[in-house]
């Protein structure tokens, strides 16, 4: 095998080989203003296929399949809070944030998956905030189950004390 390598190495270091492909390539995808002058404008259909956010690329796909999460997660708006996870919602909010982020960073910007993470990063806030104001509620009616029920019992100790 290490001859294989040894006999390699000048292809690899004579640099003429790679610049003359480079060069021919480079030529051969170079255009002539004769064919971009008669060439029809390209509709917008056409430049979206074209595009490096297309349809064609995995710009475009992630953002369609991400939507799912943000419709089911829509769809949970439905579902009674006590059935709900907060880890679960929580992990949603943060990472609908913090890609949301990143995407307007990245170069292609992918517009499309940032508005994705944003509704992801909502309906997870919505989420948790209705989780919150659940166990908020919960707590209260503890308190408040709590007190009647020392209220019951002084009143039945008041009773016992009167019927001795």
């Amino acid at each position: 095998m290490s001859t294989i390598f040894r006999a390699s190495r000048p292809a690899f270091r004579a640099r003429t080989f790679f610049q003359q492909n480079a060069s021919k390539t480079a030529r051969r995808f170079q255009s002539t203003e004769s064919t971009t002058a008669n060439a029809a404008p390209e509709t917008w259909f056409q430049q979206f296929w074209k595009s490096e956010k297309g349809p064609k690329t995995v710009h475009f796909w992630a953002p369609m399949m991400k939507w799912g999460l943000v419709l089911v997660g829509v769809s949970d708006f439905a579902r009674p809070a006590e059935s709900l996870s907060l880890t679960q919602n929580a992990a949603l909010t943060t990472t609908g944030i913090i890609w949301t982020r990143w995407c307007l960073i990245i170069k292609p910007k992918n517009h499309l998956l940032a508005a994705v993470n944003f509704f992801l990063g909502c309906v997870g806030v919505i989420q948790c905030s209705r989780i919150f104001l659940h166990h908020q509620t919960q707590k209260k009616l503890a308190e408040e189950v709590g007190e009647a029920k020392e209220a019951v019992k002084e009143v039945k100790e008041k009773l016992q004390h009167k019927s001795s």
